[in-house]
């Protein structure tokens, strides 16, 4: 697939636009995504499922922009959804409730009483507690509501502790220990239908071996669920694929990872769901920011950009890495290292620190890669910053597809 970002003549282009052009019309920060690489990333995973029976669940809380579910949901992509929010998103989008499943370990009632008025596919469920109110919930209505029971497979994931959830000591699922005497007793709920087993151990990862571990012990349990006559009709393997933020990181073979899955399901008559999100979305974004100020404060030099931990919030959360690249590169001025930091008032406030950079002025434009995941989704207005603009690109055209906020913005609903 072609990249979906690259130099021209010296400078950076999103598909067939010259970045720096819409940062002069739309203004910065402001996110960008590419929608054919959005696409080519959702076509690799349905390509290599072939002919066995799936359900591919884009997982909502990476990108829930309204274009970028659009386009998905044309595509013919499902959506694992975390909230009610999330679902009046998909919704609203054009996206079909029937494809919607629903996950999260504190979904509310009116939560779940919206998720059964529209209609969703089945619900993740992580609790016995859960189970019971889905079951009350759906006979007030005279529903049959299909669920899966998300377990906890106990397998550590090898990613950062705030994103990893198959240990025993996490919030989710149910321990795999206990699943069999779940499902048994949830039998007895006349308004659920137990159709699915459910998992998700963690995100970022790079290597596939927990996953395989974590299928193999699915399909183990989903066999003694069967043997005591539970009709498991899916299984759902969540998400967590991860992309390469660092240079000479390698994300997983998606197709080498479908194939693993395809063999280890073939002959079960089970329909696999899986909820990719950030591997989808993720190197399909980018955020401009423009240089404000140079800096030099003892032996430390600063950059400060107009883009802030409101605007992106992964370095000071996740101490995590994205590669900033000027739009324009003129290889002649060098490079330097220092720290790429904000406005707002936080000493965590930064996108870079001690990184080798190219040797930017004031007034340049720089991107911040690998940030259509978990960017503006995580965004706030903390300072009264109002969030940014967000652009989704389509070969020689764009288009704003959520404007910038404004002042007034900031004070709606307030009294």
């Amino acid at each position: 697939m072609k990249p979906a970002y690259e130099y021209r003549d010296g400078r950076l282009f999103c598909e067939e636009v010259p970045l720096a052009e819409i940062a002069s019309k739309v203004g910065t920060p402001c996110y960008v995504y590419s929608a054919a690489s959005i696409l080519g990333k959702f076509e690799t995973y349905r390509e290599a499922f072939g002919e066995t029976p799936h359900r591919i669940c884009y997982a909502v809380k990476a990108n829930f922009n309204l274009s970028v579910l659009s386009l998905l949901a044309r595509a013919g992509a499902g959506f694992d959804i975390v909230s009610g929010g999330e679902l009046y998103r998909v919704l609203r989008a054009g996206g079909d409730p029937a494809t919607v499943v629903f996950s999260g370990v504190g979904k509310t009632a009116e939560e779940i009483d919206y998720a059964l008025a529209a209609g969703i596919h089945s619900f993740n469920c992580e609790s016995e507690a859960e189970l019971a109110l889905v079951d009350a919930l759906a006979a007030r209505r005279k529903q049959t509501a299909r669920v899966a029971v998300r377990v906890n497979p106990d397998v550590d994931p090898a990613t950062h502790p705030y994103i990893a959830t198959g240990l025993k000591e996490h919030k989710f699922g149910i321990d795999m220990s206990e699943a069999e005497g779940v499902y048994e007793r949830a039998a007895a709920l006349a308004h659920i239908r137990l159709e699915g087993l459910s998992c998700h151990i963690g995100s970022q990862l790079l290597d596939t071996d927990p996953l395989v571990e974590a299928v193999d012990r699915m399909l183990e349990l989903a066999a003694r669920l069967r043997a005591r006559g539970v009709a498991l009709a899916h299984i759902d393997f969540g998400g967590g694929l991860g992309i390469p933020y660092r240079p000479g990181e390698r994300a997983p073979d998606v197709r080498a990872f479908i194939a693993l899955l395809r063999e280890r399901v073939a002959g079960t008559g089970l329909e696999v769901i899986i909820e990719p999100g950030r591997s989808i979305v993720g190197e399909a974004g980018v955020l401009l920011t423009r240089v404000l100020y140079r800096k030099r404060t003892g032996r430390k030099e600063f950059v400060i950009v107009d883009a802030s931990m409101s605007d992106l919030i992964r370095p000071a959360l996740y101490q995590s890495h994205h590669e900033i690249i000027p739009l324009r590169r003129l290889p002649s001025l060098g490079t330097v290292v220092a720290d790429v930091v904000g406005p707002v008032c936080e000493t965590g406030d930064f996108l870079a620190r001690d990184r080798e950079i190219a040797n930017v002025m004031p007034g340049d434009l720089l991107a911040v890669c690998s940030a259509g995941a978990y960017g503006f989704v995580l965004a706030s207005n903390y300072n009264a910053r109002p969030r940014p603009a967000e652009v989704l690109v389509e070969g020689e055209r764009w288009r704003v597809v959520r404007a910038r906020e404004s002042y007034e913005d900031l004070i709606r609903g307030e009294v």
